[in-house]
């Protein structure tokens, strides 16, 4: 569902989100959680790594990119599931830092409730206004 230049986005007044730190978007079918070289050293300096030895830990390669690695369910390797918590959340990637507001997210509003419906804090909480979603939106395209 496109949009002219020209046309406002179906969510024009704004979206709410609060996260609730249930980890739903840290879990769950296998993906991907694109990082770059600065992420890569940010995340490497918080866990007191070298960051060779980090990307040999935690990093892969698919194609050109580089994605966190994940354990075979899906869940991020970063995520701690007895915590319900992120271990690296103070240098957390800029995909996970711009949650929900991705492109994928907000297509359409049956995207948009779809992610309300994986997400509980989507759709809740404090109403971003415009400028704020599309600022996020464009950090990552997913």
């Amino acid at each position: 569902m496109g949009r002219t230049k020209n046309q406002e986005p179906w969510y024009k007044d704004g979206l709410k989100f609060k996260c609730t730190g249930c980890g739903n978007c840290c879990t769950g079918a296998p993906g991907f959680v694109w990082v770059n070289q600065a992420e890569i050293k940010a995340l490497a300096e918080l866990t007191d790594m070298e960051v060779q030895s980090f990307q040999d830990q935690y990093v892969r390669k698919v194609g050109s990119r580089r994605s966190l690695k994940e354990f075979p369910n899906g869940d991020c390797v970063f995520f701690d599931v007895d915590q319900r918590t992120c271990q690296v959340y103070d240098a957390r990637p800029r995909q996970c830092r711009t949650w929900p507001f991705w492109n994928s997210n907000l297509k359409t509003p049956e995207d948009w409730e779809q992610t309300c419906q994986e997400c509980p804090g989507s759709g809740k909480g404090a109403l971003y206004q415009l400028g704020q979603i599309e600022a996020q939106r464009k950090v990552v395209k997913i």
